[in-house]
């Protein structure tokens, strides 16, 4: 996996942590903690699921760095500028999409089986957001009914990318269209409305 993707990824996670905190009053310490949690957040799971030691962001600290410098950056430029509520819609799906495959190229490369290497993906892509709602003390996303394809999205792209790996000659392409289709499903979903069926019992339905 080239760092940049990972560097990127952590960047937009951390900028969409700062949108998110839009209307809670949270300080600039705050606002840093929730962009480190949100960027690092799920990798740091993944990485105590796969037993990988160091952890990456301690291995590679840089990845702190960037997280810190997007989120200083990105809550400067709201002072002066209002970013729309759909900037915050697009970070946070360029960070599901780039996450979900490292997370599942990561998990890959550790030996584990097809199917466990695509729940890590998801993992790493939905845990950094959980997180930064849970600091919020909002349901998060991942779990709310009315937000469009999230998880979903992330399981397509890492299941086409783990099926295209297993079958296929090896190439870097495989990445980048497991990323392709969760950031097409992620903003079609959006765009469209498109939901998974809400759980309701039979008694529910017959209200």
């Amino acid at each position: 996996m080239p760092p940049w993707i990972e560097y990127f990824a952590v960047a937009v996670c951390a900028i969409s942590a700062v949108l998110a905190a839009e209307g809670k009053g949270v300080d600039l310490f705050g606002v840093l903690v929730l962009a480190l949690v949100t960027a690092v957040g799920g990798g740091t799971i993944r990485d105590l699921c796969l037993g990988a030691r160091p952890l990456f962001w301690i291995e590679q600290p840089l990845h702190v760095w960037t997280a810190l410098i997007a989120a200083g950056i990105t809550f400067v430029l709201v002072r002066f500028t209002h970013l729309p509520t759909k900037a915050l819609l697009l970070a946070d799906a360029l960070g599901l999409a780039l996450f979900g495959i490292v997370g599942t190229e990561k998990a890959l490369v550790y030996g584990t089986p097809g199917i466990v290497a695509v729940i890590l993906g998801i993992v790493t892509g939905v845990a950094g957001g959980i997180l930064r709602d849970v600091l919020r003390r909002e349901i998060p996303w991942v779990f709310q009914p009315q937000v469009d394809l999230y998880a979903t999205a992330v399981f397509a792209g890492a299941l086409v990318f783990v099926l295209l790996r297993q079958y296929f000659p090896p190439s870097e392409s495989h990445r980048y269209i497991g990323m392709v289709i969760i950031l097409a499903m992620r903003l079609a979903a959006m765009r469209w409305k498109l939901r998974l069926p809400t759980y309701r019992t039979r008694s529910q339905s017959s209200r």
